[in-house]
Formats: C-alpha cells, sequence, structure tokens
C-alpha cells in the first residue's frame, strides 16, 4: 500500500495531464509524418483501395467525381485515414506507456498480449474486408445490376462505403480479445458463455444489420466471421484463469 501512496506522490495530477498531453502530442506528429511520407501516392493508394470495385465494373464503365473537388479531397481523405491506421500500433504504445505504471503484475503479463492481439487483429479483418468480402460482394452488386442501369460510382461515396466496412471488421475482429478480457477479470464465465450462444448468433446478424451496408450480402459476410470469432474467444477463455480479487503487489 505504502508503495502505491508514494507512487501517487510522485506523479500528481498535473503531471498525469502534462505525459497525457506530451503523448498525444506525439500521436499527431507520428500522424502527421506517415501522412507527409504518403501524400504524393494519394492517387495511388485510392487506385489500390478502389480495385475491388473497378475489377467487377462493365466494360467501359468508371467511376465518376460528382463534386468539383472531389478528384483531389477524396484521396487526400483516403490518405489521412490510411495514415491513422498505420499509426496504430504507435498510438496503442503511448497508450500502453501511460497506463502501464499503474497496472499490477499480473495485469501487466495479459495486458501485453491482448494489446498485440487486438493490433493483428484490427488489421486482420481490414485484410478480410479488402481480399474477401469485396470481392465477393462488388460481384454479386455488379451481376444484380437491371438491365439499362449503368454501374457508375461516385468516388466519395465509394470512400464512405468501404471505411465503414473496414472499420466494421476491423472492430468485429477484436471480439476474441473482448471475450478473454470479460472472463480474465470475472464478468463472465465461459460456461455462461457457452449457454447464452444462441443469443449471441442472433445478436452477430443485429449488429452486422447496424454497422454494414442495408444488402443481406455484407451483412452475413459480416456477422458470420463474428460467431466464429466469439467461438473461438470461448476457446481461448477457457485457457485464461479469473484475475484473483485481492492483488496487492505491483
Amino acid at each position: 500500500m505504502s508503495e502505491t501512496i508514494e507512487h501517487d506522490q510522485a506523479m500528481p495530477l498535473v503531471s498525469h495531464l502534462t505525459e497525457l498531453r506530451t503523448r498525444l502530442l506525439r500521436c499527431v506528429a507520428v500522424i502527421l509524418l506517415i501522412f507527409a511520407g504518403l501524400f504524393s501516392f494519394a492517387q495511388q493508394i485510392y487506385t489500390l483501395v478502389s480495385a475491388p470495385l473497378r475489377d467487377h465494373m462493365p466494360a467501359n464503365a468508371t467511376m465518376i467525381a460528382t463534386d468539383v473537388a472531389s478528384p483531389f479531397l477524396t484521396p487526400f481523405k483516403l490518405t489521412m485515414i490510411v495514415s491513422l491506421f498505420l499509426a496504430i500500433p504507435f498510438i496503442l504504445q503511448q497508450i500502453w506507456g501511460f497506463i502501464a505504471p499503474g497496472l499490477y503484475r499480473q495485469e501487466k503479463r495479459i495486458a501485453v498480449p491482448l494489446l498485440v492481439s487486438s493490433i493483428l487483429l484490427f488489421y486482420a479483418g481490414m485484410a478480410f474486408a479488402y481480399f474477401l468480402v469485396f470481392p465477393l460482394m462488388f460481384s454479386f452488386f455488379a451481376k444484380a445490376t437491371p438491365e439499362g442501369v449503368a454501374m457508375m460510382t461516385d468516388i466519395a461515396n465509394y470512400l464512405d462505403f468501404v471505411m465503414t466496412l473496414f472499420f466494421a471488421f476491423g472492430v468485429a475482429f477484436e471480439i476474441p480479445v473482448a471475450v478473454v478480457l470479460l472472463v480474465w477479470i470475472g464478468v463472465v464465465d465461459v460456461k455462461y458463455l457457452k449457454k447464452v450462444r444462441p443469443y449471441v448468433v442472433i445478436g452477430c446478424f443485429v449488429v452486422g444489420m447496424i454497422l454494414t451496408p442495408p444488402d443481406i450480402f455484407s451483412q452475413t459476410l459480416l456477422a458470420v466471421p463474428m460467431w466464429l470469432l466469439f467461438e473461438i474467444g470461448v476457446l481461448c477463455g477457457g485457457l485464461v484463469r479469473k484475475q484473483p480479487q485481492d492483488i496487492c503487489t505491483k
């Protein structure tokens, strides 16, 4: 207990706020540095991100820009978002550096694997969306286009569409981490999770309806992986011991 008191005295509120400001500024600086390095490739980045749609568009069909500034602003916006995504490991490292001194040894031992896993799973979710979901979904949309209707997608609308799906799949792939964390801190146990499995499956489809565009195809492509990731989380949760409530050493 005395160690905790001395630690609090050594780091008053003003010092914590100063450290938080410093770490936030570092995060902003890294994002801007990445953006500066990628800005000259903004057009190529948008071409890469739009490839899943363009590969399935009818012959002689092209994407369009309905706003005057869209040809510049849309790749600019995408490059900034990509810079943020690439900076996520550094941002989480700064968050970890800020909260780690207040954690116990037992908490640090499980927090580090969860932190690394959350980064990898988020990127895995985005890769799953880009390499598997997008080609299947855009192929379906192209084939479902009524006869006499030209498929010409606005570049700004496309960016909003795919960014929503990137974020949805990235967050959905965090389910195993969330399940393991809930089991570890004692909020739920594996037996209870198995009991509520039917409700979880229904919840996955409800979340898929909320986070994805209003079509059954993309909703299913999100809901099914979420359910499978929940099952992985249950399996991993069975290997985790519940956190003791009377931890007294750091």
